[in-house]
């Protein structure tokens, strides 16, 4: 019989080939080791033979830096897309293609299906199918876009097919398995790696609307321009297929995803957790869709406007990246919540806002508020997790609700903020008085714009209240508040 023998850091095997480094990791206090073996009693019992031993690096390595870099581009090329969406939105508008809200409803349902779809994509992870997922993702997802550059920008629906549901099938296909997959070789510093892949989407944001924008104004026309920014897509996708290494191998012994979804429901901090980003996510994504027909409308000079949607993005980079690398000296919960507070306080903002100083500022506020926000409630699904093995399903079903909320978010702005796209200041006045007087409606014109800001401040504080008290669940399981 063969025994496994642990050894310091500084040893190794005789065979030179591999080294099991001890960590120091927290102590789980009672409450936690009570919680979660009551959890992991409801799931299936699996016999010796199907658990295979792995003795790997973690936490550094090629294939560890190889996955962040695949995951990267993955998240660049697709999610970077999605981030570009306020530049169709305008397109579209300037076009009558439809109403503002319902052209926002294109951007919705591709953002719906790309988080939503984590909840089928994160099983399939888990199974050991992540490659074969993100295959299949990038080759709907191109498909779509190029589909895209052949339809009648006054056919509504050859818009939503193509870009709305087409592409966002194939990104759901893409996004949860490249950020889920990390975890096979990330575990210390998974925040980290998990914050760089997040950072792609920044860069793809900044990188997108640049391009569309300055395309679209050159006069190549929607259909060629479209063609470049797929063929860019098509390049990254290719790469990122060949750089991702995931460490679980393709299995029919995981279990049913019914029996693990029984498991996930009666997690307690874990589901308040997903119902805060259900509430929140109705909300964070406003600047996304409306700060470039915000600047527009505003008489931002276009050299500039053109530029808001890449700021916002460009901040939203160190917004992914920087708390991640804090998170584990001051907590992911405590970052997740100072994070969702400055990016409801930032969108008051936009009550004031007139000059193009002012709309800069905004953008770097926003971009990186709402860029940490997006990326710690990834890595606060993570610590819920009872094992690497249903971090894909687990980030699935928390992004499928997040999901839900950003559907209905942008359309309901959409519509509060009307045909005529006029942002009136004097509703603010109005909003904060103790007296709100009749004869205030008179002038106020956009009453439904910012309406629509006011709730987007309500549903992100409004989210935050279940995150807090997951929080405080969790606080009391492990006695520190770094969380």
């Amino acid at each position: 019989m063969t025994s496994i023998v642990l050894t310091a850091p500084q040893q190794e095997f005789d065979d030179k080939e591999a080294a099991i480094v001890i960590q120091e990791l927290p102590i789980p206090t009672s409450e936690e080791v009570s919680r979660r073996t009551s959890l992991e009693d409801k799931l299936p019992q699996y016999d010796a033979e199907d658990v295979q031993p792995i003795v790997e690096e973690w936490d550094g390595g090629w294939d560890a830096w190889s996955n962040v870099a695949g995951g990267w581009l993955a998240m660049a090329a697709s999610f970077g897309v999605q981030n570009a969406y306020g530049v169709f939105q305008d397109f579209y508008t300037e076009a009558h293609t439809a109403s503002p809200s319902s052209i926002s409803w294109i951007g919705s349902i591709q953002l719906f299906l790309f988080t939503s779809m984590g909840i089928v994509s994160g099983k399939f992870v888990d199974r050991g199918y992540c490659r074969h997922t993100i295959l299949i993702g990038s080759l709907l997802f191109t498909f779509s876009f190029f589909m895209l550059s052949i339809a009648d920008t006054h056919q509504y629906y050859q818009l939503v097919l193509s870009q709305g549901v087409g592409m966002g099938l194939g990104g759901g296909l893409i996004y949860i398995p490249s950020l889920a997959v990390q975890s096979h070789r990330w575990r210390k510093r998974r925040s980290m790696a998990m914050g760089i892949v997040f950072s792609g989407s920044a860069i793809g944001g900044i990188i997108f609307p640049i391009m569309l924008n300055k395309l679209l104004s050159s006069g190549l026309g929607f259909a060629w321009t479209v063609r470049v920014a797929a063929f860019v897509v098509l390049g990254c996708l290719a790469v990122a297929s060949l750089l991702l290494r995931p460490r679980v191998k393709a299995s029919d012994t995981a279990q049913s995803m019914v029996s693990q979804l029984k498991v996930l429901f009666t997690d307690v901090p874990y589901m308040l957790l997903v119902s805060g980003a259900f509430i929140s996510l109705i909300g964070v994504f406003y600047p996304y869709f409306y700060i470039q027909i915000f600047a527009r409308t505003h008489g931002i000079p276009g050299s500039v406007g053109f530029y808001t949607l890449a700021i916002l993005n460009t901040s939203s980079m160190f917004g992914r990246i920087i708390p991640n690398m804090l998170a584990p000296k001051y907590g992911v919960f405590n970052l997740l919540i100072f994070s969702g507070v400055g990016a409801a306080v930032v969108i008051f903002a936009l009550f004031g806002i007139s000059t193009t100083a002012g709309i800069v500022i905004f953008a770097i506020l926003s971009g990186f508020m709402s860029g940490a926000y997006l990326s710690l409630i990834g890595v606060a699904i993570t610590l819920h997790a009872l094992s690497p093995a249903e971090i894909g399903l687990r980030m699935g079903l928390g992004f499928f609700f997040g999901a839900l909320g950003a559907l209905i978010g942008a359309p309901i702005n959409g519509i509060l903020l009307g045909d005529h796209t006029m942002w009136s200041k004097t509703l603010i006045f109005s909003g904060v008085s103790p007296v709100f007087r009749i004869s205030d409606l008179a002038v106020c014109t956009s009453i439904p714009t910012y309406v629509g800001s006011i709730i987007t401040q309500v549903t992100i504080l409004g989210g935050l209240i279940p995150i807090v008290i997951s929080r405080r669940i969790v606080v009391q399981e492990r006695h520190t508040w770094l969380v």
